[in-house]
C-alpha cells in the first residue's frame, strides 16, 4: 500500500493535514504549544477579533451538558491593534498557517478588521464569521439573511486579497442557501458549523444560567446535526467546505470528509484534552489503513445515498 497522504488541497492552500482548530478553542495558539508544537496542524484559528477591546459577557460564560458545553463567552479579547503583536509573536513558533477570524458589529467594522490583518505577511487567511450580532439590523447576524451574506462578503472580497473564508450559522431556516450567497459573493470557502442556539436553568432560583437566557451548544451531541448541514451545502456549492461539530476523533474527521467536507475543524475537544490534535491525527491514519485508502481525496464526497 501507498505510503499515506493526509495533505488536502483548499484550491488556494495546500494544507498538510486536514485538522484546524476552530476559532475560540485554540486561544491565538501560542497556549497551545506547550502541549504540541504548532508544526503539527493543517492551520489554526485564531480567537475572533473586533476591532477594539472586548470584555465579553459577564459570568457565567460556560455550562456543561450531557455530550456538549454551552458557551456565552461574548467573544472577549483584544483589539486589533494588540492582536498584530500576538501574531508577530506566535509567527516566530511555526509556520502553520494563521487563520484570522474577523468580527464586526456593523459592516464597516467586519471591512477595516478584515484590511488590518490583509495586511499582514504573517496572516494566511481570513475567516469571516458572519454570526456576529449587528447592530444596525436590530441585532440580527448576516448568516442569518442571504442579501446581507452576500453584501458583506462582496465588500470584503473586494477590498482583500488573502483567501476568505465564511463561516457559517445552523440557525438560520435555508443555510445552503446563506452558503450560496457566500459563494456568490466571492467567498472562496465556507466552514460550518458555528453553535446551535441552546439554553439552561437553574431550578433553584427558577432562572436562566447566562445572564443573555441562550447560549452555543457546541462538542459531539452536534456533530449528527452538524453533519447533515456539511452534507446539504456540500452538495449546493463549489468552493471548499470545511466541516465543524463535535470532532473529537479520526472517524469523526473521516465522516465529515466522506459528505464532503475538504477539511475539519476541532473546537470543544481542544479544551477538554489540549493534546487531541496528535491522537486524531494517528487514528485517522489507522482508519485509513484499514480502510486500505492513501489519500483522503479517495473518500471526499464519496457518500452514496
Amino acid at each position: 500500500m501507498a505510503p499515506i497522504d493526509l495533505s488536502i488541497d483548499l484550491k488556494f492552500a495546500t494544507l498538510k493535514n486536514p485538522i484546524i482548530p476552530a476559532s475560540g478553542t485554540f486561544g491565538y495558539g501560542e497556549e497551545f504549544q506547550e502541549f504540541f508544537p504548532l508544526d503539527q496542524l493543517g492551520a489554526f484559528i485564531m480567537k475572533g477579533i473586533y476591532k477594539n477591546r472586548r470584555p465579553g459577557n459577564r459570568p457565567p460564560r460556560i455550562f456543561e451538558t450531557p455530550s456538549g458545553l454551552l458557551n456565552s463567552i461574548g467573544l472577549a479579547g483584544p483589539g486589533a491593534e494588540e492582536l498584530k503583536s500576538i501574531i508577530r509573536r506566535v509567527r516566530k513558533m511555526t509556520d502553520t498557517p494563521i487563520i484570522v477570524n474577523v468580527c464586526g458589529e456593523e459592516d464597516e467594522e467586519y471591512l477595516e478588521v478584515a484590511e488590518i490583518f490583509d495586511a499582514m505577511p504573517e496572516v494566511g487567511m481570513l475567516e469571516l464569521n458572519i454570526s456576529c450580532p449587528n447592530v444596525r439590523e436590530g441585532g440580527k447576524c448576516p448568516a442569518q439573511d442571504e442579501r446581507h451574506t452576500f453584501r458583506l462578503v462582496k465588500l470584503i472580497r473586494q477590498n482583500t486579497q488573502k483567501p476568505l473564508i465564511v463561516k457559517l450559522s445552523p440557525n438560520v431556516s435555508d443555510v445552503p442557501a446563506v452558503a450560496v450567497a457566500a459563494q456568490e459573493g466571492g467567498a472562496d470557502a465556507v466552514s460550518l458549523v458555528n453553535t446551535f442556539l441552546g439554553m439552561a436553568v437553574d431550578l433553584k432560583t427558577r432562572r436562566p444560567v447566562f445572564k443573555n437566557i441562550f447560549a452555543g451548544l457546541s462538542g459531539p451531541a452536534i456533530k449528527p446535526l452538524a453533519l447533515r448541514l456539511v452534507w446539504l451545502v456540500a452538495q449546493s456549492v463549489d468552493i471548499p467546505v470545511i466541516g465543524i461539530g463535535g470532532i473529537s476523533t479520526g472517524r469523526d474527521v473521516l465522516d465529515y470528509i466522506l459528505v464532503g467536507a475538504s477539511a475539519v475543524q476541532t473546537g470543544t475537544i481542544n479544551m477538554v484534552e489540549p493534546t487531541a490534535t496528535l491522537r486524531i491525527l494517528d487514528e485517522i491514519r489507522e482508519c485509513m489503513a484499514e480502510l486500505n485508502i492513501s489519500n483522503l481525496e479517495q473518500i471526499k464526497g464519496a457518500l452514496e445515498v
